[in-house]
């Protein structure tokens, strides 16, 4: 079956990514949060493309602009899902691909994203995209 890749924009379209958004932030307390935080962030210049397969929501990217003094203008990637029984099979790459085309349409020459440690399977998903680890970021909470 073909893929669709769409902007979200609208609450109903917000809420429609929960299932898939929430397997990825499993924090999320519901449909009301991630529609506050979306609409919020999309005023911060944050984007999010849906993936669809038929009338299903299959996985979603949300990423925005940047610029800064090592990296000169680039596009950050903030989340990349992709529901758990579609994986493997080529939707994640689909995604990125249409990030990417929007990140070289905004003027960058630069795609990041971090991913946790111990996602080695994501790690191994960016590898063979061909993204390569070029930093080491530090963290901490405050109170």
């Amino acid at each position: 079956m073909s893929i669709a890749i769409r902007p979200v924009r609208s609450a109903a379209e917000i809420a429609a990514c929960f299932p898939v958004m929430r397997t990825l932030r499993p924090q999320l307390t519901g449909v009301a949060e991630l529609t506050e935080r979306v609409t919020r962030q999309f005023g911060q210049g944050y984007h999010l493309l849906a993936a669809w397969s038929g009338d299903a929501l299959v996985g979603a990217a949300g990423y925005r602009m940047q610029e800064n003094l090592i990296r000169g203008r680039f596009c950050y990637v903030d989340d990349l899902v992709v529901a758990e029984h579609c994986r493997r099979s080529g939707y994640g790459a689909i995604l990125l691909d249409a990030v990417a085309q929007q990140a070289r349409a905004a003027g960058c020459r630069r795609l990041t994203l971090d991913t946790g440690l111990d996602n080695l399977l994501g790690q191994r998903f960016y590898f063979r995209y061909g993204m390569l680890p070029a930093s080491l970021r530090f963290g901490m909470e405050l109170d």
